[in-house]
């Protein structure tokens, strides 16, 4: 509707979500990731909300892209499809991507996808020609809708995606036909299946359709992918689905936005295709590309540069510090009695906080102002950290727990995402020397030393972490 609708699963509290993957025969780009962490962002609301959502993530692991990278590189489907995922499913765990329920890859449902051809076949919504199979256009009224085309105006080939540069697109009733069943031809070497449809392989659009139906039936709650997918691969989901089952087949649909560089559309060509691990070194980087991503309005276009990511970096690295000041002062004071009560201005503010979440992520998920609340909630409760009792840093400490259930930017990356598993390098002994005075001073409750020497080691360039029952947990900070 491109518009701003009450979300409202068919069966709630359980919701369906069918989000599109990547193609794996390559490192996935930020772009890329600005849809999984949409997706992230958009399933940690729904679940913190209540519902019980079954998330099915798509990997899509045959193509043209993949057929061609096979050839180029000696290898077999699997070897590269399965070296590309792995690469994948590394990248969502360093930038904090809660898992999907399932990742199925088109190629073990060619059975389904085969039963869904067949069906379109036997209601004249397909034809073959020359052993491919492909979707008649002419018989979807409502073609077009969820993309608003002028469908007598459309290119020819640009419902497959792209323009006439094959002999398929000569071979087709209308060039606004797409492509179900591809025909086997010398070019796929070994990736081919042999089906009641003959030798050959399926379509892109085909697979998503098949798959869905498999997992949630004839129809989902919630479909979402980048912008570039509505047309062609959403709006022949549609097609295809909607004339095997006669009914609506997505009740709602979430699409990001692009991601530019210094305001360039990335391309391999202009030396911008950026990858994560290409392109972030530090785990702080890559929370800092996260926390990027999750605090812009997802639907509106995003430009990465190296100001925009020094600016998340220094946001990040705030909120850091006011997150072990609440959590040192938690240790020093204890937990609070059963008596103890948080003062009115504290519970004021966390619920005045937690209330503008709420607002925010309930209006399309609106991370900037939910991002804008969590800086308010740390400008006006770190001056009074000082004075704060055990009750009131227990419920600022609650609220940060639950910006982050939403947001998800406070973690900790494992060191072999960068290629190695070693223990960092030895703390110096004039560093150990200066925590060992901080935790003195804190023993006589002499405050503002212990506050003077955390500065000292933090200009050093260490950072300390107090840790209840335990001895202190000293890291380096990155530049």
């Amino acid at each position: 509707s491109r518009s701003k609708e009450p979300f409202s699963p068919e069966c709630p509290p359980k919701v369906s979500f069918y989000s599109c993957g990547p193609t794996v025969y390559d490192f996935a780009h930020i772009g890329n990731f600005r849809a999984f962490l949409t997706y992230d962002v958009l399933k940690r609301w729904l679940t913190f909300l209540g519902f019980d959502v079954e998330h099915v993530c798509n990997l899509t692991d045959i193509d043209d892209k993949i057929i061609a990278r096979i050839a180029r590189d000696g290898v077999s489907l699997q070897e590269l499809t399965d070296k590309y995922a792995a690469a994948f499913f590394e990248d969502l765990d360093a930038l904090n991507v809660m898992p999907a329920d399932a990742y199925p890859r088109a190629t073990e449902y060619i059975g389904p996808i085969e039963d869904m051809v067949k069906s379109l076949l036997s209601s004249s919504a397909a034809y073959e020609e020359n052993g491919s199979y492909y979707f008649d256009v002419s018989k979807s009224a409502k073609y077009g809708r969820l993309a608003r085309l002028d469908i007598e105006g459309m290119q020819d080939g640009a419902s497959e995606g792209g323009g006439m540069s094959s002999s398929e697109d000569f071979e087709k009733r209308s060039p606004r036909d797409f492509a179900l069943w591809k025909a086997y031809k010398p070019q796929d070497g070994d990736v081919s299946w042999t089906t009641s449809l003959g030798k050959g392989r399926p379509g892109w659009h085909i697979e998503c359709s098949a798959m869905i139906r498999e997992f949630f039936g004839d129809s989902v709650d919630l479909h979402a992918g980048g912008i570039d997918l509505v047309f062609p691969h959403h709006e022949n989901e549609i097609a295809q689905s909607e004339a095997v089952t006669g009914k609506q087949f997505c009740r709602h649909w979430v699409h990001n936005g692009f991601v530019n560089v210094n305001n360039e559309k990335m391309s391999k060509s202009k030396g911008n295709f950026l990858t994560l691990r290409g392109t972030f070194k530090t785990p702080l980087e890559v929370r800092a590309f996260r926390y990027f991503v999750v605090t812009s309005q997802y639907r509106m276009p995003l430009n990465f540069s190296p100001e925009a990511l020094a600016a998340s970096k220094s946001a990040l690295q705030r909120l850091d510090r006011f997150r072990t000041a609440v959590f040192e002062a938690a240790v020093s004071l204890g937990p609070a009695s059963s008596e103890d009560a948080p003062s009115p201005e504290i519970q004021a503010l966390v619920e005045s906080c937690l209330d503008n979440l709420q607002v925010a992520m309930n209006d399309d998920l609106n991370t900037p102002r939910a991002s804008a609340s969590l800086f308010t909630l740390m400008k006006k409760a770190q001056p009074q950290l000082p004075d704060l009792t055990a009750a009131d840093i227990a419920l600022v400490s609650s609220a940060l727990d639950t910006f982050n259930r939403v947001l998800g930017v406070f973690y900790d990356l494992p060191l072999s995402y960068f290629g190695s598993d070693e223990e960092p390098a030895p703390v110096p002994p004039h560093i150990l020397e200066l925590v060992h005075l901080r935790a003195e001073a804190k023993d006589k409750k002499d405050w503002a030393t212990a506050d003077q020497l955390r500065d000292d080691i933090t200009a050093a360039g260490y950072a300390v972490k107090d840790v209840k029952g335990g001895d202190p947990v000293i890291s380096k900070l990155e530049d």
